[in-house]
């Protein structure tokens, strides 16, 4: 293989994908990215969970082949090369040897054929996205994911395709995230369960694309394809749980709140708050709601937000980094809080939207 290429239109391709190649890989091939070359330059890294690919065309091509490569040594060599370099990219022998302008690296290489492949034969369901709508559903929901949850189902981000929506789903068992939109066209029900690492490497796909992205589906896969990259992720095997079951069907109280006030509020009583437990008290009376936080120093924060209520005083307590994720993700001037009690759920959303919300469980203080 020999081509020659700038070093801009190498350096993002490359990034995306490099940053896949996990540094304590337990194969030493999983720690190499492929790059083929014909008239084009695919550029591909995989940890066997995962596997992220680009597509640089418009590339000079001297000869044509495959190699692997050290995948973290080889982004860090283009990275620190002059702006603008042409780079020189050929095979000779066992190694690859890069040159731009004055400098030049001999790089180690493994066999193509020890390279891995995680594409299934065929896939069951294709939806098109516009990049823009992923984006936001995948923002609006995946850091209610659990991590290293013992439920290994939580650890993921739930894909729910209806006849003709989708909603994503998260939740850590103590808070959930349900963001929905409508599909525009009629597809056969099913579900499927990201992982935290596939979601992640999604959302770095998208970036700021707006164009239109395609998902395919198999039993145990999904891709996703986004302009000249695309991604390949193992889906969780589990069942989901029946999440609808602790929506809350109805509310004693809703009451709606500055969303800025509430955002600010929450931020600043976060700051003595119990380091262990987080929690945050709000009591709602006549014409205000009063957020109160304290640690075991006896330190206490309390702020007061107008709100227009007129109904029977009611106190919970809540994990306030929770209730902050929350609030920062919803939108517009004002949010909707629906309480009933200090043992059940609230619900968090943006008033009249039924495509985003929130439900957060209370807690003890």
């Amino acid at each position: 293989m020999h081509i020659r290429i700038s070093r801009e239109d190498l350096l993002k391709p490359l990034a995306l994908v490099a940053n896949i190649v996990d540094r304590r890989q337990i194969q030493p091939i999983l720690g190499h990215i492929l790059l083929q070359a014909e008239d084009c330059l695919d550029i591909t890294g995989t940890d066997l969970e995962v596997e992220v690919k680009s597509r640089i065309p418009g590339i000079r091509v001297v000869a044509g082949g495959a190699v692997t490569v050290p995948g973290r040594k080889f982004f860090d060599i283009v990275r620190a090369l002059p702006a603008l370099a042409e780079t020189d990219i050929r095979q000779e022998g066992e190694r690859l040897i890069v040159k731009a302008r004055s400098s030049r690296f001999s790089l180690t290489t493994l066999p193509v054929r020890d390279f891995p492949n995680i594409e299934p034969s065929s896939w069951d369901h294709d939806i098109p996205w516009a990049g823009a709508a992923l984006r936001r559903l995948l923002e609006k929901s995946h850091f209610c994911m659990a991590q290293q949850d013992a439920r290994y189902f939580l650890n993921g981000l739930l894909i729910d395709v209806g006849p003709e929506r989708v909603r994503v789903v998260a939740t850590d068992g103590h808070r959930l995230a349900v963001a929905e939109q409508p599909l525009g066209v009629s597809v056969e029900p099913f579900q499927a369960i990201v992982p935290r690492k596939g979601v992640m490497e999604l959302l770095r796909l998208l970036g700021e694309s707006t164009g239109e992205v395609t998902t395919s589906f198999s039993t145990n896969h999904i891709r996703a394809q986004s302009g000249t990259s695309g991604l390949i992720s193992k889906l969780i095997d589990g069942r989901f749980p029946d999440y609808e079951k602790v929506i809350p069907p109805h509310h004693k109280t809703v009451v709606r709140v500055s969303r800025l006030a509430l955002k600010d509020g929450l931020a600043r009583a976060a700051i003595l708050a119990s380091e262990k437990y987080r929690g945050v008290r709000l009591a709602l009376a006549a014409n205000h709601l009063t957020l109160t936080a304290q640690n075991p120093d006896q330190e206490e924060a309390r702020e007061e937000i107008a709100v227009d209520y007129a109904g029977e005083e009611l106190e919970l307590g809540f994990n306030v980094g929770y209730l902050a994720d929350a609030v920062a993700a919803l939108e517009g001037d004002e949010i909707e809080l629906g309480l009933s009690d200090a043992n059940s759920s609230s619900t968090l959303r943006m008033p009249g939207s039924t495509d985003l919300f929130y439900v957060i469980m209370p807690m003890r203080l």
